[in-house]
């Protein structure tokens, strides 16, 4: 018999990673998967068990191969010829913590649940942030194995 976990008793966990020389898509597919909630036992697709993720150094991440330069985001204004198109280089130079939160919401379902587990990302430039009363515990990205992520 399958148990279903109630509201009142998910525990949400805080997670610290460094982003330094971290490849934005692999860091993000680590991102989504906790603040889903599918390192833990208790996942359910239908219910937000996430973790918070707070993510540092951001201004220090990379991209593979010509990424940077030659990738494309594109979105819609709504207007008849409204397509506006930039690159992550531009996007960087603007706002630094846009290009992985563009990477990690794309990785998410579409809809309301998604949304409210995107707020569970905190991105910050330099290596301070103000979630240390949180105690969050850190991931090394060079300790983990490609395959794993954060198991309880």
């Amino acid at each position: 018999m399958t148990k279903f976990i109630k509201n009142n008793e998910i525990k949400s966990d805080w997670y610290e990673i460094d982003a330094k020389n971290a490849v934005v898509g692999r860091l993000a597919t680590i991102i989504s998967k906790i603040i889903r909630g599918k390192n833990k036992s208790t996942y359910t697709p239908h219910m937000d068990h996430g973790d918070f993720v707070v993510v540092k150094n951001i201004e220090q991440i990379k991209f593979t191969g010509n990424k940077f330069e030659n990738k494309k985001y594109y979105k819609h204004t709504g207007y008849p010829g409204g397509i506006k198109e930039t690159t992550p280089s531009k996007l960087h130079n603007k706002k630094p913590e846009e290009v992985l939160k563009l990477a990690v919401k794309r990785m998410l379902p579409t809809g309301p649940l998604a949304k409210k587990q995107l707020t569970k990302l905190k991105i910050y430039s330099g290596s301070s942030h103000p979630h240390a009363a949180q105690n969050p515990k850190i991931i090394e990205l060079s300790k983990l194995n490609n395959k794993n992520i954060v198991r309880n």
